[in-house]
């Protein structure tokens, strides 16, 4: 079994541990986020599947999402004004935004977990949860600006 293949069945194994039923649409766009890692808006998605499911709609989309996301399988990522964007990334990590075409790379740093500590020590909040974005162009758009 593939690393993805394992994914995909851990997810499907938590979704049916609370009371989700697997309809061949669900298991489609899970297969999507997990397989694409480009953390894909909803239309994308869509647009990705709807030649294998014509009769699904975006709200399909959205409505499954909205079920992967309290399941706790994915986060929805939104940046200012532009549309939600999802990831299958269960684990803590940080995101490099490109400023030209708005491609999101995830890297890992665990030094910035300390951060939590620090900013509740300093201010006396409870700190639940921080979000670190950085932000450059990308090796494809760099390549585009050179010609």
């Amino acid at each position: 079994m593939t690393v993805t293949e394992e994914r995909i069945k851990e997810a499907i194994d938590t979704l049916k541990e609370s009371g989700v039923r697997i309809t061949p649409q669900r298991h489609a766009i899970l297969e999507y986020l997990i397989v694409s890692m480009s953390h894909p808006t909803a239309d994308e998605i869509y647009k990705a599947l709807e030649g294998k499911f014509p009769n699904m709609s975006v709200a399909t989309v959205y409505n499954n999402l909205r079920v992967f996301k309290k399941a706790g399988l994915v986060k929805e990522l939104t940046y200012g004004d532009s549309s939600s964007r999802f990831d299958f990334g269960t684990s803590d990590h940080y995101h490099c935004i490109c400023s030209s075409c708005g491609k999101i790379v995830d890297f890992h740093y665990p030094g910035l977990d300390e951060v939590e500590a620090l900013a509740e020590h300093v201010t006396g909040f409870h700190v639940g949860k921080h979000r670190m974005e950085v932000y450059g162009i990308c090796p494809e758009c760099q390549k585009k600006e050179q010609h």
